[in-house]
């Protein structure tokens, strides 16, 4: 028995506490990614009352969803700040999957319009103690040598765990109402509410468990926590965190725009819903599959190569998606999209570890995840805004940001390995 969980865990040789916090972070996501499903379906469903401030269920819809992201990203610098100058990870972790188990059942006796708002947003809040504190975990267990391959480890967990929840939300809820063993009924939107309450609580005992922080991060407590936006010690004009941060909300804008157009897309390429969930889900399925070898190639061959790669192939491969005039050609498009953003997402959170001193983790790499969330937020936004203009217009915004991002790395970004393997040619050996 022990052979086999040998094998199963070998790709993924990592420090066994990521290897439990990717673990956790995995089944957390698979329950707040229910919600995502579960909250539009709920609204409509005539459960909710109360009173929707003049605004259309549609758009109602769209505040409840999009609150969660922008307080989840507002607050993780104050959190990723917090936790390096207490010098602890493991308790925010927790405080932030505990309050996510406790918003998740609270949906079970929210009726109104506001109690969801209000349950929402405590949801962001929770998860901004998780965020920052987590990747600051993986990065102080990790070394320059294998940052990349433990960053990739993780993130591929988790992206797992935000894929598979929408997959089977919506045929909890369908398929209901349940009888439990004990006799009582339980309807398919409770059902879903609890299963995303249970997935928190075994991240958090997951956590409890098998995850602690390093001795090092408490003993280098409350260094130097701010946030240069100027190059204070090399030639360039930008630091390259804030530049690597820059780089975040241009890719992660642009990977955005396909999420709202849904309507316009299908109409264009002639398709059904279908379609549009492959090609949506093309986009996170290149991303799984290559997390953790790009993570652990950048530790060996470096960061640059792959970040300046991955936003130069973001160019074409959002600007030919206002294009293509067939589903397959889209679907490969988001594929080839999936592969750009995993070039440029863990080599960043690498390098700027890399560049974070000790016990500023949390601070530091807390610019890049919360650019990321506000590039996610921002991206159905403008698509929404500018596809009015033409179907191409959102594409072409998001190839402009892909290149003004790829100057920036390429201008105002050093590598970070001091020694790095010849990156192979194709067909060499």
């Amino acid at each position: 028995m022990r052979s086999v969980v040998e094998r199963v865990i070998a790709p993924f040789a990592v420090d066994r506490r990521v290897l439990a916090l990717a673990g956790a972070r995995m089944a957390d996501g698979i329950g707040n990614s229910f919600l995502i499903i579960v909250i539009p379906l709920y609204v409509t469903s005539g459960i909710v009352g109360g009173t929707a401030f003049g605004l259309e269920e549609s758009l109602i819809i769209g505040v409840i969803l999009s609150l969660f992201g922008f307080l989840n990203s507002s607050f993780q610098p104050v959190t990723g700040r917090l936790s390096d100058r207490l010098g602890r990870r493991k308790p925010f972790i927790l405080a932030g999957l505990a309050g996510l188990a406790l918003t998740n059942i609270a949906y079970v006796f929210a009726e109104t319009y506001v109690s969801l708002l209000v349950i929402r947003g405590l949801q962001g809040v929770s998860v901004a103690f998780i965020i920052p504190a987590s990747v600051a975990l993986v990065n102080e267990l990790a070394s320059s040598g294998d940052r990349g391959g433990n960053m990739g480890v993780y993130n591929t967990f988790r992206l797992v765990g935000f894929g598979a929840g929408p997959a089977v939300a919506g045929a909890v809820v369908n398929l209901g109402p349940y009888t439990l063993p004990s006799g009582v009924m339980v309807n398919g939107f409770d059902a879903a509410f609890y299963i995303a309450t249970i997935t928190a609580t075994i991240s958090y005992v997951l956590v409890t468990v098998l995850v602690s922080d390093p001795e090092s991060t408490a003993a280098n407590a409350g260094a130097d926590l701010s946030i240069p936006i100027r190059d204070r010690t090399g030639p360039n004009l930008l630091d390259p965190i804030f530049t690597l941060g820059l780089a975040s909300f241009f890719m992660a804008t642009g990977i955005a725009l396909f999420a709202t157009i849904q309507p316009e897309v299908n109409a264009r390429l002639e398709q059904g819903a279908t379609w549009f969930g492959l090609q949506f889900a093309a986009f996170i399925l290149a991303q799984v599959a290559l997390q953790t070898p790009i993570g652990r190639a950048c530790d060996r061959y470096g960061r640059r190569p792959f970040i300046i790669g991955g936003m130069v192939l973001l160019i074409p491969t959002t600007l030919v998606q206002g294009f293509v005039l067939s589903s397959m050609l889209m679907f490969v498009a988001r594929l080839f999209q999936g592969v750009a953003a995993a070039m440029v997402f863990v080599p960043s959170l690498a390098l700027a570890g890399d560049l974070a001193g000790k016990g500023e983790s949390g601070s530091k790499l807390s610019v890049l995840t919360m650019a990321f969330g506000y590039g996610i937020a921002a991206g159905p936004l403008s698509s929404g805004a500018l596809v009015g203009f033409g179907f191409r217009v959102p594409f072409v915004f998001g190839s402009v940001l892909a290149v003004f991002g790829a100057i920036l790395v390429y201008t105002q970004v050093e590598e970070t390995l001091e020694t790095t393997a010849p990156v192979p040619v194709f067909g060499s050996e």
